[in-house]
């Protein structure tokens, strides 16, 4: 399953920000980004962490998901074009597994996870 994304604008970024009361400003004010060495501002991690949770919903209902676990490896910069990206691993005993993954253009992964579906998942 995958689901590709439009490019993460600095619009995206601000309305994710007022939507989930993350104002943390490495991710909206591009001077705060430099005075910490990037070149600027990045996506929040969340952010990523909820397409990845669209690509679920988008395949099973969300009563279905019994769990759902990323870490993030990297980040996602502003611009960036990241697609979702979730692998049947096992079926077994009525529950899929499912390698989840959030991958930027150049094949940088930025958030890494898996998901346990029950039931099985339509291709």
């Amino acid at each position: 399953m995958k689901l590709l994304l439009p490019r993460i604008s600095r619009t995206d970024l601000a309305l994710y920000a007022g939507a989930s009361g993350d104002h943390n400003p490495m991710h909206i004010d591009l001077d705060v980004a430099k005075s910490a060495g990037l070149e600027d501002v990045f996506a929040h991690g969340m952010l990523s962490m909820a397409y990845l949770g669209r690509l679920l919903t988008s395949h099973v209902p969300q009563e279905r998901i019994r769990s759902f676990n990323v870490r993030f490896t990297s980040i996602t910069p502003v611009n960036a074009r990241p697609t979702a990206i979730a692998t049947v691993t096992k079926t077994e005993n009525g529950l899929t597994y499912l390698d989840l993954a959030m991958t930027l253009e150049d094949g940088t992964v930025t958030l890494a996870g898996t998901a346990v579906i029950e039931g099985e998942i339509a291709a």
